[in-house]
């Protein structure tokens, strides 16, 4: 059905900024380990969904360390852009790619929140492109500082979402034979209770 407010696979690119080690290191604004699931699972959702994907990377020789190694072995096809400047929107290479895909709606995702988050959603937005930022899938120094950087993405006119709402969204109908198995999997193995659930009605619940 055309004209929903939703997105589509079709539409869509995501941008991957700094999910590396050294820089979850610093992490405060949630638990780490959780954050690493979420963009594990938001990595599952662009390569079930064949979502075109962008990722970079900055000071990963010297402070900040690769890509964390259950993202890249997700995505072990997709090139790392290494950039200097805290805006990947700065970086040619990064920017390149994202205009390469052809898609004006970009999912974006990374670390920290208050810098390389915030940096190249506020200039995609001023491009005119059309940015929902996976906030789950974002960290930042203190749960307050990770706020405020989200809020004024939001006052900027980024639209704030979660890995599992745009799995759910993209997903949308469960007799989609192509992708439901692969989703289903990602929601068992990443969606806490919910998964469970689903985990529990596969397993124990059995049609009469």
């Amino acid at each position: 059905m055309s004209g929903l407010p939703l997105i589509e696979p079709s539409q869509i690119a995501l941008l991957i900024v700094d999910q590396q080690a050294g820089l979850a290191f610093g992490v405060g604004s949630g638990d780490r380990q959780l954050l690493l699931s979420n963009a594990v699972a938001l990595a599952k959702i662009a390569s079930t969904f064949k979502i075109p994907t962008v990722i970079s990377t900055s000071a990963s020789k010297v402070y900040s360390g690769p890509l964390m190694p259950p993202i890249k072995s997700v995505l072990s096809e997709i090139p790392v852009h290494e950039r200097r400047s805290m805006n990947a929107w700065e970086d040619d290479a990064t920017r390149n790619a994202i205009e390469k895909t052809g898609r004006r709606k970009l999912l974006v995702s990374g670390l920290l929140t208050e810098a390389c988050v915030s940096f190249p959603v506020l200039t995609a937005l001023h491009d005119g492109y059309d940015v929902f930022v996976v906030g789950d899938t974002c960290g930042g120094i203190t749960p307050a500082s990770h706020d405020l950087a989200l809020r004024r993405l939001e006052a900027a006119g980024a639209k704030m979402t979660s890995w599992l709402q745009v799995l759910l969204e993209l997903q949308r109908d469960w007799t989609r034979k192509e992708t439901y198995d692969a989703a289903r999997a990602i929601v068992e193995g990443h969606a806490g209770g919910y998964g469970i659930g689903l985990a529990y009605a596969r397993d124990m619940i059995h049609p009469v």
